[in-house]
């Protein structure tokens, strides 16, 4: 479902995602209150919403479509990329944030990711997100660590703490002083004892746990 209050945008949008065999555009709204009615007659896999609209913004509207619907993945898709907005859609339960200039071939993988339940963050709005947990980590002070059924390493446990600094896996590798390779099977050692798809939701989880 495409959420904007610009038509001519949503027109563009839904030509462009209409191209690909895999997509099926099953309703659109030009603002929140609309989604929301439309969301709980047509239950869309994915939802591509912009953030500021009449009647009702982005983020009220998806804070009540994940009520209404939790299995739906709600991808915001804005102009804007101002870290309280970022925050406030992340917490209202978007699994996305993606801004308007992407490229088509991002868009369109980014849909199909979140169709799957994986996070699609722009660089830009990863680094602030990993930012404000470590800020809120500083703030809060650490927590009890909760226990894993099958904890990590050592090293797995190094890996999760570069990550959530904003590390690439070659920045990783480099500190920790291991192939780009080891670095990879680490993180999917790290990804599947958090029960996580990526590397955003693993760090989210990590400080949910007070392990980092």
């Amino acid at each position: 479902m495409l959420v904007d209050d610009q038509s001519l945008f949503r027109e563009a949008l839904r030509t462009l995602l209409s191209l690909q065999p895999d997509f099926d555009i099953v309703a659109e709204a030009e603002n929140g209150e609309r989604a929301l009615a439309l969301a709980k007659v047509h239950k869309p896999d994915v939802v591509l919403m912009d953030l500021r609209m009449p009647v009702m913004g982005g983020v009220e509207a998806t804070r009540r479509v994940m009520a209404a619907m939790p299995t739906a993945k709600v991808v915001v898709l804005t102009t804007f990329e101002e870290d309280e907005e970022i925050f406030e859609a992340m917490r209202a339960g978007a699994l996305g944030y993606l801004l308007k200039a992407c490229s088509a071939d991002k868009l369109n993988e980014s849909v199909r990711a979140a169709a799957k339940g994986t996070s699609v963050l722009e660089p830009s709005v990863a680094g602030r997100m990993m930012a404000e947990l470590n800020r809120l980590s500083a703030r809060e002070g650490k927590r009890a660590p909760q226990t894993l059924a099958d904890p990590l390493s050592e090293r797995e446990l190094g890996v999760l703490k570069l990550l959530a600094d904003g590390c690439s896996n070659k920045e990783i590798g480099s500190r920790l002083n291991i192939t780009e390779g080891t670095v990879k099977n680490h993180m999917t050692n790290v990804l599947g004892k958090l029960g996580v798809l990526d590397r955003t939701q693993a760090a989210l989880r990590a400080r949910e746990m007070g392990l980092i």
